[in-house]
């Protein structure tokens, strides 16, 4: 088991968080409390980076659809980006792919 690691960076179109580790039941509440840490701006974008996320649980994708309501709750939006394919199989699965804007890396997530 690896612990959570949340890492922020800013880039020029607002925060970068890369999540290392495993996003699961003990660690979600981290990810949410980074996310809420921020001080989102209308139009900026959160960009969160999961090529380092080992692991993901049910209570994962809930901190991510969280962080999805904390950032359009301040005219924000968000993306995910290098989601692993344990991770974006299941978000296929439940629909989340068509609500999370999704970029196969950091480099790719681009300002609509």
């Amino acid at each position: 088991m690896s612990p959570l690691k949340v890492t922020h960076r800013d880039a020029a179109t607002g925060p970068v968080l890369e999540v290392i580790g495993e996003l699961d039941y003990t660690t979600a509440p981290q990810l949410r409390e980074h996310v809420t840490a921020l001080s989102l701006q209308s139009g900026q974008l959160l960009v969160l980076d999961l090529a380092n996320m080992e692991f993901c649980d049910s209570s994962g994708i809930s901190a991510l659809i969280a962080a999805r309501n904390h950032t359009q709750a301040r005219q924000a939006d968000i993306a995910l980006s290098a989601v692993p394919a344990h991770t974006l199989r299941v978000l296929r699965i439940v629909g989340l792919d068509q609500v999370f804007d999704l970029h196969a890396d950091g480099q790719s997530v681009r300002r609509a």
